[in-house]
């Protein structure tokens, strides 16, 4: 059993990674922005964005980026697929969080806490 979840891991670690690629794309996160979130060098989140490193499962990176992709879908959902609306959302200062989520979410408290809000908020709906 444990031997197939081993197997499994270089497919979660590409996944990721090129679902964080993704997300850094579509909210025009930049290379310092995307590697302040998920704890990297600006070098590095370059290179995960083009393809030439992936984030290892065991890896503090790793867990942030399934932080962010989570992040992600809650506000896609919320917007209706909107990038557009949902960059604006990030870059616009928001008195519950007491900061633009943009910045919030380089660090690991607040990336759980606007993840965590805007699941709660989409559970009211």
């Amino acid at each position: 059993m444990a031997t197939a979840q081993l197997a499994h891991a270089p497919d979660q670690s590409r996944v990721l990674s090129e679902a964080v690629a993704r997300v850094a794309g579509c909210w025009r996160l930049t290379n310092e922005q995307l590697g302040a979130v998920l704890g990297l060098s600006p070098a590095t989140a370059s290179r995960l964005r083009s393809g030439g490193f992936q984030l290892d499962r065991s890896s503090k990176a790793f867990e942030l980026g399934q932080y962010l992709v989570r992040l992600f879908r809650s506000v896609d959902a919320l917007m209706g697929s909107d990038d557009e609306a949902s960059v604006s959302w990030l870059k616009t200062a928001n008195p519950d969080l007491q900061g633009r989520p943009i910045d919030l979410i380089r660090t690991l408290r607040g990336l759980s806490e606007v993840a965590d809000y805007v699941d709660d908020y989409r559970a009211q709906i």
